[in-house]
């Protein structure tokens, strides 16, 4: 566990990093972990705010790892704010091209309660909390959540310090909308501000900015490459991502998923593709 300071916290290890924030009687915690440790997660919860009844949770996005208690949250009173696309994907079959299998729907009592398409604001007893839409940067449903008072931003897998940044193309995240979901993070943001990701530690501006330039290098290798078409093989053959300052642990992985997001995406890749 993660102190943040006096009023938040970063849980790791049962899932997708959670994020409890506890004042004033209030309670809001950031995405819900895996289904396998809800007990677990539901129990730190009550010994870090005394038992106080979570008000509000959050899902950053619809991948299990990040809604996996949201029924045992819900049967204890919690509203589940979401992107609508979210609620969408937890309520009908979707599939796992990987798997080349659909996962079910989870069942009515774990679904988002309160939904949102851009943006909104929630007032909780000592804080103001903001949250909005970050278009395409994981999944097509991805969000922000800002405790304002504490300038903490809890970004999801928008950002990724410790995994390699993949995209589930198959589920709407491409290498654009992670672009724009990055300068639309450092635009909220100051140099006091730090930023807490779904998975790894939590993270400054400056490191936000660092893996804003480095989509922006990997967009300008593929953007060519995908133009010239060449394969996520091809690219991979060449060792065009050994330009970068950063290594991954599956490149080919990484080069396929973001190499099936730009051609879902040819016709806005420029002005003059044809």
């Amino acid at each position: 566990m993660t102190v943040l300071n006096n009023r938040l916290r970063v849980i790791r290890g049962l899932g997708g990093n959670v994020v409890v924030w506890f004042d004033g009687g209030s309670v809001v915690v950031v995405d819900a972990g895996a289904r396998q440790y809800a007990d677990s997660l539901l129990g730190m919860v009550d010994d870090l705010s005394g038992g106080a009844g979570v008000e509000v949770l959050f899902n950053t996005h619809w991948h299990l790892e990040q809604v996996g208690a949201n029924a045992a949250f819900r049967q204890r009173g919690a509203e589940i704010y979401a992107h609508r696309k979210t609620l969408a994907h937890l309520s009908i079959p979707y599939y796992l091209p990987e798997e080349d299998r659909y996962q079910q729907p989870l069942p009515p009592e774990a679904h988002p309660t309160q939904t949102f398409l851009a943006s909104g604001e929630r007032e909780v007893a000592g804080g103001q909390l903001s949250f909005g839409y970050l278009l395409e940067a994981h999944t097509d449903g991805d969000i922000y959540v800002h405790f304002q008072d504490d300038d903490v931003i809890a970004a999801g897998d928008a950002i990724s310090p410790l995994r390699d940044p993949v995209l589930d193309w198959y589920g709407g995240g491409w290498l654009g909308g992670r672009i724009e979901s990055l300068e639309l993070l450092l635009a909220r943001s100051d140099a006091n501000t730090r930023f807490v990701p779904s998975y790894g530690p939590t993270v400054d501006r400056a490191y936000v900015e660092s893996e804003l330039e480095l989509m922006l290098g990997i967009y300008e290798i593929l953007f060519a490459r995908v133009r010239a078409g060449e394969s996520a093989e091809d690219i991979f053959r060449s060792r065009a991502l050994d330009s970068l300052p950063r290594r991954f642990d599956d490149p080919m992985r990484l080069l396929y998923d973001y190499h099936k997001g730009m051609w879902a995406h040819y016709n806005t890749l420029s002005a003059d593709i044809v």
